[in-house]
């Protein structure tokens, strides 16, 4: 049968695949959107199949929560090129994941594949499909997600960084605060209770290392050591790192002064390759 222009181009906002690639797919499908969009989404396995070994190591990352401030959600959608990655349309692609992350609110990142994209296609389905539209490699590299009394969002020009931050007082301002404090510093824990134990072992050893190198007494190099962890933990967990609007002040006071018992309750921090 004839394949209209107005067939091409409906399947083509359907989709969002090229008009060549709509104008064959309805073709070999006899004009049958369904069986179409079929073949555009059995293209992209094939295209995903060719391009499994490459690297996605750019895309967009974005992080978005609740109307309520509940809960928050970050996804990473990966491509090959930097090319891709800027284009408009993929960044509205990441966007429309993001959302379905949201609104379904998934215990991890194969339960999101798995969820519901638009009727009839997963989000591993759209995935599949976009990979046949666009030619790359097109990857979900990574969800987070995180709820508490106050979250907010960050997400760092270029789409290349993104955060969330969990308060137990309603202040979104502040939320956002540290939400911007976390992608900027980078902590390794929220609080020198929670960094991990091998974390602790491995920086006291270097601290060792370190005073014994500078020739230090052989009685007084755990005491050093025990003040560079100090030092260690000032600098590298959240609530006892410089606040980066005033550096004389840290998280946990500047939380302080805005309201007493304000606290982190959690963070989460996703960027491309991490």
């Amino acid at each position: 049968m004839a394949i209209t222009a107005a067939d091409v181009n409906k399947l083509r906002k359907m989709t969002g695949a090229g008009m060549m690639d709509c104008k064959k797919a309805l073709t070999e499908a006899n004009g049958n959107f369904e069986e179409a969009i079929d073949v555009l989404r059995k293209r992209g396995q094939k295209v995903a199949a060719k391009r499994a070994d490459r690297e996605a190591t750019e895309g967009a990352v974005i992080s978005l929560t609740s109307s309520d401030a509940k809960n928050g959600i970050i996804i990473s959608l990966n491509c090959e090129t930097d090319f891709v990655a800027k284009n408009e349309g993929f960044v509205e692609l990441a966007n429309k994941f993001a959302k379905v992350a949201l609104l379904g609110f998934p215990a991890d990142r194969d339960v999101l594949l798995s969820l519901e994209f638009e009727p009839g296609l997963s989000v591993a389905d759209k995935l599949s499909e976009q990979t046949g539209v666009i030619g790359e490699k097109l990857e979900l590299a990574s969800y987070e997600k995180l709820s508490g009394d106050c979250v907010s969002s960050y997400i760092h020009a270029g789409n290349k960084l993104a955060t969330l931050a969990s308060l137990n007082v309603d202040s979104q301002e502040a939320a956002k605060n540290i939400a911007m404090q976390v992608a900027a510093m980078n902590p390794v824990a929220l609080d020198k209770d929670s960094v991990p134990l091998n974390v602790i072992e491995r920086e006291l050893e270097v601290a060792r290392d370190q005073v014994r190198q500078e020739g230090k007494p052989e009685e007084m190099i755990d005491r050093i050591a025990q003040g560079k962890l100090g030092k260690f933990f000032k600098e590298n967990t959240l609530t006892g790192q410089s606040y980066i609007k005033d550096s004389k002040q840290t998280v946990e006071a500047y939380l302080k002064a805005i309201e007493e018992g304000a606290k982190v309750t959690g963070y989460r921090r996703v960027g491309l390759g991490v």
